[in-house]
């Protein structure tokens, strides 16, 4: 029974946070109450309360599982022994797949994160930190001539993460250009990126 309700309690919790995403993103943190979260999840306020002790509580623990989410996609992506540019796609490409249907998380970790307390704060720019060192490790082996001794693996690595981070503004599943398909021009314009740098 014990392990029956542990699941019901992570299902509950999982849904909780998602829904509280999307509230979040559209309607912005500071306007969102418990009271009206706990409307829009479906569930009562004494039961929110009885997952989370504060709105804050809750947007940490939002944030924290989709960070951890997209370091663990991009962990169990991360292939030294390919080629470097296979790769980098692998990379991009797991990262597009962490963010399918966490558009509202995305949005509310560009929005929201810099609104809780610094020790808060500083768990969460760790996990960001740790997806940045991967792809960038991953960047760096495309041409290590071009990085090593000069100031460019950063830009080039944050460029990258710009076209793949705000992909969620403009693209949809089941059209033109799928996921997997935007992983590679995503890669290839990097990669010949780089190329232009050495020349």
């Amino acid at each position: 029974m014990a392990r029956s309700r542990a699941k019901d309690h992570d299902e509950k919790r999982g849904a909780i946070l998602h829904r509280a995403a999307i509230v979040f993103a559209r309607d912005g943190y500071d306007r969102a109450s418990m009271a009206r979260l706990a409307a829009e999840c479906g569930v009562s306020k004494a039961l929110l309360y009885h997952y989370y002790a504060s709105k804050e509580a809750l947007l940490f623990d939002i944030l924290q599982n989709h960070l951890s989410a997209l370091v663990e996609a991009v962990e169990e992506a991360d292939d030294p022994a390919l080629p470097p540019e296979a790769r980098l796609e692998a990379l991009v490409g797991a990262l597009l797949e962490a963010y399918r249907d966490a558009d509202a998380e995305h949005k509310v970790q560009v929005d929201a994160l810099r609104l809780l307390p610094d020790p808060e704060q500083d768990q969460l720019k760790a996990l960001e930190r740790r997806l940045v060192e991967i792809v960038a490790r991953a960047v760096h082996a495309l041409d290590p001539a071009t990085f090593d001794g000069t100031p460019l693996l950063k830009p080039v690595t944050m460029s990258l993460f710009g076209m793949v981070n705000w992909a969620y503004m403009w693209f949809r599943d089941g059209g033109p250009v799928g996921r997997q398909d935007y992983a590679r021009l995503a890669a290839r314009l990097l990669v010949g990126g780089v190329r232009a740098l050495r020349s």
